[in-house]
């Protein structure tokens, strides 16, 4: 990993912890903007834009960006998370994860798990199999080369959502390739992670959005299964929880950090 492309970020705040926030899937460090703020209170936090959301390569013919669609397995990433946390090197993280960045966080959890200290999940969960991407790709095919304003994304797809995107975008153009983040997402359809989440010794918040993309029951269930977790349900949520009902998601993470620290 070539940490200049990652878009590594130290955004600062309290000394002696450390947070690292994982963005989701189509998303990117920068999307955290408005949690970066309160969640300096608790620790130095630190984004960074995951593989195949770095903006880095222009591509016209693909709409916007497209990168070499090469390792997308969720272990490339987690290796990748691991990389970041070992070259900040400053002792175990905590590692806040929405969506495809919670289950790296966990994965992490379980895989690495002298390097991470606490993770919070926001709407993500184990077992997707039979899911697939194919009913929404070719609606997303249908966006412009180029928004040309956040109004033009939000009148497509809502304010919430549209923030969020018009974040992560450059300059109103796709940060990614739809193809790649397609193939990243069809493998959730294919497997399952219980075995990973089982393996999690660490304390961890599950933070589910009542409207959100997991299946009915399963984040209950992950808190039932590991002793480490606790269950938090926002209700009137979104998937995007955390930009949907900040204060709701803001309180029950301020709760689950001053526990620990």
């Amino acid at each position: 990993m070539m940490f200049a492309e990652t878009g590594l970020l130290d955004h600062g705040g309290r000394d002696g912890t450390t947070i690292v926030a994982l963005h989701g899937l189509m998303g990117r460090g920068r999307t955290w903007r408005r949690q970066i703020p309160w969640l300096r209170r608790y620790g130095r936090v630190f984004t960074f834009d995951a593989a195949w959301h770095t903006g880095q390569i222009e591509s016209p013919a693909a709409g916007g960006l497209a990168l070499d669609c090469g390792d997308t397995s969720t272990e490339r990433f987690v290796a990748d998370v691991a990389e970041v946390l070992t070259w900040i090197d400053r002792g175990p993280a905590i590692l806040v994860g929405h969506s495809m960045g919670g289950l790296h966080a966990w994965c992490t959890a379980a895989e690495y798990p002298e390097l991470v200290a606490a993770v919070v999940v926001e709407d993500m969960a184990p077992d997707f199999r039979g899911y697939t991407t194919k009913t929404w790709q070719p609606w997303f095919n249908t966006w412009p080369n180029r928004f040309a304003s956040l109004d033009e994304v939000t009148a497509l797809v809502g304010p919430v959502a549209g923030q969020y995107f018009y974040d992560a975008f450059d300059d109103g153009r796709l940060h990614g390739s739809l193809e790649v983040w397609a193939q990243i997402a069809e493998e959730w359809g294919r497997r399952d992670y219980w075995d990973s989440w089982q393996k999690v010794t660490v304390p961890s918040l599950l933070v589910e959005a009542e409207f959100g993309v997991t299946p009915a029951g399963q984040m209950r269930k992950m808190a039932s299964v590991n002793d480490f977790a606790r269950y938090f349900r926002i209700p009137g949520a979104g998937h995007l929880a955390h930009d949907d009902a900040p204060d709701m998601y803001r309180g029950g993470v301020e709760a689950f950090l001053s526990d620990l620290i």
